[in-house]
C-alpha cells in the first residue's frame, strides 16, 4: 500500500489537530503539508511500531518540536499573529498533550508515544493543560443546535467550565436574533439546522455583525477538513466526547484575537 493510501484516512484529522495547536487554518495546514513533504521525501519515516494513524501524529510533532518558531524561516511559512507566537513562548507542550487525547482521542500511551513521552507525563500535562486554560476563559456562549437532548448536553459541558450560556436557537434567524439581543463571548454551532437551514450561513451572518470565536459540530468532518477552501478551525465530530467539547471550547477562547487582547 503506497504512504498516501495509508495516511489518506487520518490526513483530515491531523488537520484538525494542526489547526486547533496552531490557531489557524492556514498555519496548521503548512505544518501538515511539510510533514508530508518530509515524508515522501524519506527524511522521515513511519514508524513501523506504531500504527499509521499514531505514526503520521508523531512525524508532525518531530516537524513541529525540531522547526518552532523558526520554521518561517525554513519553509516559507508565517507564524500569522500574535497567539502563534504567544504558544511558542508559553510550554505548548501540555497544550499538545490535551488536544491529543481530549480533542483526538488518543490514550495517554499513544499521546505518550507521540510526543516521545512517559504515559503518566502525558496525564500529569493533560492535568495541568485543563487547570490553566480554564481558569482564565470565562465568557457568554450561544448554542446553535436543533437536537434538544445535544443541547441540553453541551449546556451542561459549557457551565461545568465556568461559562455562561445565555442563547439557544435551533434556526438561522433565531441564531441571528439572539446576537442581537446579547453578544456571545463564543458560539457552538450545528451545520444542519431544524427548519433546513444551515449553521454556517448563520455563523456567516453573526461574523459580519461581531467578531467571535465560532466552534462547529458535525457528523462528517471530514467534508469540511480537505484543505480545498476556507474551513473551520475548530469542529467537533458527532456524537462527541465531554472532554473534546471542552478541550474545543477552550483552545478556540485562548486562541482568538479579542481573547489576546484582554490577556495584554
Amino acid at each position: 500500500m503506497s504512504l498516501l493510501a495509508r495516511l489518506a484516512p487520518h490526513l483530515p484529522y491531523v488537520r484538525r489537530y494542526a489547526r486547533a495547536l496552531t490557531g489557524d487554518q492556514t498555519t496548521g495546514d503548512n505544518y501538515v503539508r511539510v510533514a508530508l513533504e518530509t515524508l515522501a521525501a524519506g527524511e522521515r519515516q513511519l514508524p513501523a511500531e506504531m500504527t499509521p494513524r499514531v505514526a503520521l501524529y508523531h512525524v508532525f510533532h518531530a516537524i513541529w518540536v525540531s522547526t518552532g518558531a523558526q520554521l518561517e524561516d525554513k519553509s516559507g511559512l508565517e507564524l500569522r499573529d500574535d497567539a502563534s507566537r504567544r504558544l511558542m513562548r508559553i510550554a505548548p507542550r501540555w497544550r499538545q498533550a490535551f488536544l491529543l487525547t481530549a480533542l483526538e482521542g488518543f490514550t495517554p500511551s499513544e499521546a505518550a508515544q507521540i510526543l516521545d513521552a512517559d504515559a503518566s507525563d502525558v496525564e500529569r500535562l493533560i492535568s495541568e493543560a485543563q487547570s490553566d486554560i480554564d481558569a482564565e476563559l470565562a465568557t457568554d456562549v450561544l448554542i446553535i443546535e436543533d437536537e434538544a437532548i445535544i443541547s441540553a448536553d453541551i449546556e451542561s459541558l459549557v457551565k461545568e467550565l465556568g461559562h455562561r450560556v445565555t442563547g439557544t436557537a435551533t434556526m438561522h434567524d433565531e441564531a441571528v436574533d439572539a446576537v442581537a439581543r446579547h453578544r456571545p463571548g463564543l458560539v457552538l454551532a450545528d451545520i444542519q439546522l431544524a427548519d433546513g437551514s444551515s449553521g454556517i450561513d448563520a455563523v456567516k451572518d453573526i461574523l459580519k455583525a461581531i467578531d467571535v470565536p465560532v466552534i462547529f459540530i458535525t457528523a462528517f468532518p471530514e467534508r469540511l477538513l480537505t484543505g480545498e477552501r476556507p474551513e473551520p478551525t475548530f469542529l467537533i465530530t458527532k456524537p462527541f466526547q465531554p472532554e473534546t467539547v471542552k478541550a474545543a471550547i477552550s483552545q478556540a477562547l485562548f486562541f482568538h484575537p479579542s481573547r489576546q487582547k484582554e490577556a495584554a
